[in-house]
């Protein structure tokens, strides 16, 4: 007879809809030899988008350093006597400046990517990590308040700063995180398995997502009323899954009212490539000199990288938060949650690096990575309109608010007696093979009913599958 014993009740409740049921049924269907288009995840490369160049040169050169030497040997005895290489060119050789590239970063690493770093991360990584924050936020020309290499720590993803962050703040039952409905569900399920509380708040869904601050006031009220302590609020800006992307006055709101009840912020900024012509502002660039605690989240997965398996990605903590009854910092306490596995895995933090010093404007592969940048970005702009097109000629479908990170969050405005937008997407993958995300996974007010998709499928793909969405939904929901 097994062997029976009590278990983390927060882990068996919490749920996580972007793995959930539907995705387990399309790999049911892949296995039978099913087409199933995964639109279920923001995962840029398994629907076909190229690695960019540069990166995956430098990688390859990372992991296997004795190939440097061989590009050199060969480009030499090339450059010596171009014509004893019959059908070579130069184009077929890696460029000398990433080549000392790749060296630079060898002599850093010192004991290459294979061994443990630092649990924080390379001391060089983490500066070349807040170089880029400064030439972001325009703090390195005097303007703005400077990043601080030792307040950065390198992560498994942004999603694993999140759990620090949380796992760090949650005390007990009573302690609260402000999350927007909707939210990506790795908040919800970190806070219920670090037992805290989810504090909900409603962007405007019809003003495009936006924020005021009587929404935030309301929100907190309740809370309070609740017996809640709310100690922070997360802000995901582009935002997932809506793709709403935040106005400076928007965000301002946020900063004031964080200031005005002593909440730390968690933003959430992994998309902030993802834009399409709309600006991006940053919270540390808001809160400038401001005594609010902030934790800001980047990652290698979005924007036009893509490089999600890599597992890449940074916090950087501004003002941090005394600790109560500790003689403790807040960054050592960071340090012994990253100490704890040793380090973040070095693959995800060459990568980091890699991101944040790209080949620069005159260098020679400045040309070919920016091409690759644009193409990736506008074609991602180009399909979310193919998408937003489709919706037009599917009976009571809006889409509100203009397009940013990687998602649509479309409003099915009409669903038959009984339905729910899980029936709905389910169904729809039955029929089509498009696998999306209900809208109950991720929250929404209660009455509506919505669905995530992610617009990564190539464009010939969604010519084949948006004209079988289309017929379906309208055939659904008569």
């Amino acid at each position: 007879m097994p062997v029976s014993m009590a278990v983390n009740q927060n882990i068996v409740e919490l749920e996580y809809a972007v793995r959930g049921p539907i995705p387990q049924r399309a790999a049911e269907l892949a296995r039978a030899g099913r087409r199933t288009i995964p639109c279920n995840i923001g995962n840029p490369q398994a629907l076909g988008q190229s690695p960019i160049t540069f990166y995956r040169q430098v990688l390859s050169f990372l992991e296997a350093p004795t190939a440097l030497a061989r590009e050199r040997r060969f480009r030499g005895a090339f450059d010596a006597n171009s014509s004893a290489f019959l059908g070579v060119d130069e184009s077929d050789f890696v460029d000398p400046w990433v080549i000392e590239y790749c060296e630079k970063m060898l002599g850093h690493l010192g004991s290459g990517i294979g061994a443990y770093t630092d649990s924080n991360g390379p001391a060089f990584i983490r500066e070349a990590v807040a170089g880029f924050i400064d030439r972001r936020d325009g703090a390195d020309s005097g303007s703005g308040v400077p990043a601080d290499p030792d307040s950065i720590f390198l992560t498994n993803g942004a999603s694993e700063a999140v759990r620090f962050i949380i796992d760090l703040l949650i005390s007990d039952a009573a302690d609260g995180i402000m999350i927007p409905i909707p939210q990506y569900p790795l908040y919800s399920a970190t806070i219920k398995k670090a037992g805290g509380a989810q504090v909900e708040y409603h962007p405007d869904e019809e003003k495009g997502w936006t924020l005021d601050r009587a929404i935030l006031d309301d929100a907190i009220c309740r809370a309070r009323d609740r017996s809640i302590t709310v100690k922070a609020i997360v802000i995901i800006n582009p935002a997932n899954p809506t793709g709403a992307i935040l106005p400076a006055e928007g965000a301002l709101e946020v900063v004031d009212f964080a200031e005005e009840n002593r909440l730390a912020i968690i933003a959430d900024e992994v998309y902030q490539d993802n834009l399409y012509g709309a600006e991006f502002v940053s919270f540390a660039k808001l809160v400038g000199k401001r005594d609010i605690p902030l934790f800001s989240l980047h990652s290698t997965s979005k924007g036009f990288h893509g490089e999600c398996g890599r597992r890449g990605g940074y916090v950087e903590i501004r003002n941090p938060i005394d600790i109560e009854g500790a003689d403790v910092r807040l960054r050592d306490l960071f340090f012994k949650q990253a100490s704890v596995a040793l380090c973040s895995n070095t693959t995800g933090q060459a990568l980091t690096y890699i991101m944040v010093t790209p080949p620069p404007e005159g260098s020679p592969p400045h040309g070919r990575y920016q091409r690759e940048k644009e193409t990736i970005l506008s074609a991602l702009q180009d399909k979310a309109t193919m998408i937003r097109e489709a919706f037009e000629e599917m009976r009571e479908v809006e889409c509100f608010g203009r397009t940013g990170a990687m998602y649509l969050f479309p409003r099915l405005g009409r669903l038959p007696g009984g339905k729910t937008d899980f029936d709905y997407c389910m169904a729809l993958l039955e029929e089509t093979g498009l696998c999306t995300v209900n809208g109950s996974g991720f929250g929404q007010r209660p009455g509506t009913h919505h669905l995530r998709i992610a617009f990564l499928p190539p464009k010939e793909m969604l010519d084949q599958v948006l004209p079988d969405w289309i017929a379906f939904h309208n055939a659904y929901v008569q």
